[in-house]
């Protein structure tokens, strides 16, 4: 008779649970180092058109051309602006959701421990039937000698 597990459909609901919850996590964990990445490249943009606009200013230059140039420097500081923003909404994002993860992780390591320790028992339980039938057959054994 083979080990089972009464609540082997229980601890597939609460893996798949878990799974659920850390690719959720994942989703944000990778939302958040996007949101990072496009704050990093454009400060990078605003600190490259801070020098185009400081070169522009040693030349003469369009009165339109430094224009743009200074638009471009606001538009990317605002949308850096806004990434910061939506960075701490997704780090408060992160915080709950890890929280969720960490749950859904406890509860079905307490079944799979659970599932563990009747495995072990249900074995040690076999090994002394088994131990004790092959004590059975050498105390017969022993008696017709």
């Amino acid at each position: 008779m083979a080990f089972r597990f009464s609540l082997a459909t229980v601890l597939r609901f609460r893996e798949s649970v878990e799974k659920r919850e850390e690719l959720a996590l994942k989703k944000i964990l990778l939302e958040i180092a996007r949101a990072r990445h496009e704050i990093d490249r454009l400060t990078a943009q605003i600190a490259a058109a801070h020098t185009a606009r400081d070169q522009a200013m040693q030349n003469p230059q369009p009165a339109s051309h430094m224009q743009g140039i200074v638009n471009d420097i606001e538009a990317a500081t605002e949308r850096r602006k806004n990434l910061h923003a939506a960075l701490g909404a997704l780090e408060k994002q992160r915080a709950l959701q890890a929280g969720r993860y960490q749950a859904a992780h406890r509860d079905r390591q307490m079944l799979s421990d659970m599932r563990a320790r009747q495995q072990d028992a249900y074995e040690q339980q076999r090994a002394r039937a088994a131990q004790k039938f092959l004590d059975d057959i050498f105390a017969a054994r022993a008696q017709r000698n």
